[in-house]
């Protein structure tokens, strides 16, 4: 039987005189890539567990411009950041959780001097908000015992300073929390930042996701954890050129919540 799960917009919401307490912006990757698409599913799961009142903005709902400004091309940005903001404004929107650092980092810290002033969280610091607030318990009792290490995203850590979030909820499920020599704020690049996830790679003589990725095993891990969707992509074709495929798992902290939760 085929998964039903409850995604409203915020066309849907407006029309039936409603506020939701949160919009959930997708972004690019959560929505066309069918890895990333795994990671919205989960986050959704949750949100609906814990009764969230939230909505996407569905079609409406254009890329944040991050890849663009990255590459140096600010007036596609603006435009894109404009168009954006427009329809933001004109919902009323005041609260956006997203599972993209890319995006989150673009919304918070970009958005506002072009008049887009929102409320933004990480998707890891809205489920510790929600676990904070007892509206979401954790159980992680499939995972006790498990060696996992959690790979910073740059946007999330360097850039936004957010460390403890994914961390406090992998201590949650009772897993074994093993750090990288390279983490927290001396955490390397899965090698997708500033636009390189779309185009090739340049001469050398090894591939930054493999150097990462050799980081990660040796802290002789069963789950790398990830909370970025590019650094998803990158550690799994790490993984798959050490050739560890099925024995390692690269994961998202929502789908490690929702496979605990059985959602």
């Amino acid at each position: 039987m085929s998964e039903v799960l409850i995604v409203p917009t915020m066309a849907e919401m407006l029309s039936q005189g409603k506020q939701p307490e949160v919009l959930f912006w997708v972004g690019c990757s959560g929505s066309f890539d069918d890895r990333a698409k795994k990671i919205t599913k989960a986050f959704v799961r949750i949100l609906n567990r814990a009764n969230v009142s939230f909505a996407v903005l569905g079609t409406e709902e254009s890329c944040s411009g991050d890849p663009a400004k990255r590459a140096g091309n600010e007036f596609l940005f603006q435009m894109q950041a404009m168009t954006n903001i427009e329809v933001l404004n004109a919902y009323e929107v005041k609260k956006i959780v997203t599972a993209c650092p890319h995006c989150f980092n673009t919304l918070k810290n970009e958005y506002p001097e072009l008049g887009g002033k929102y409320e933004v969280f990480h998707h890891t610091e809205f489920l510790k908000s929600l676990l904070d607030d007892g509206r979401l318990t954790i159980e992680g009792g499939q995972f006790k015992g498990k060696r996992i290490t959690f790979h910073d995203p740059c946007y999330l850590g360097r850039a936004n300073n957010v460390y403890e979030a994914p961390r406090d909820l992998i201590q949650k499920l009772d897993m074994e929390l093993v750090e990288m020599k390279r983490s927290r704020a001396n955490g390397l690049c899965c090698g997708a930042g500033g636009a390189q996830m779309f185009k090739d790679s340049e001469p050398g003589n090894k591939e930054v996701n493999v150097e990462r990725t050799e980081d990660a095993l040796e802290t002789k891990p069963d789950i790398i954890a990830a909370g970025c969707p590019f650094c998803n992509t990158m550690m799994t074709d790490g993984i798959k050129n050490k050739e560890k495929e099925g024995t390692v798992k690269v994961l998202d902290i929502a789908e490690l919540i929702a496979n605990a939760q059985d959602l």
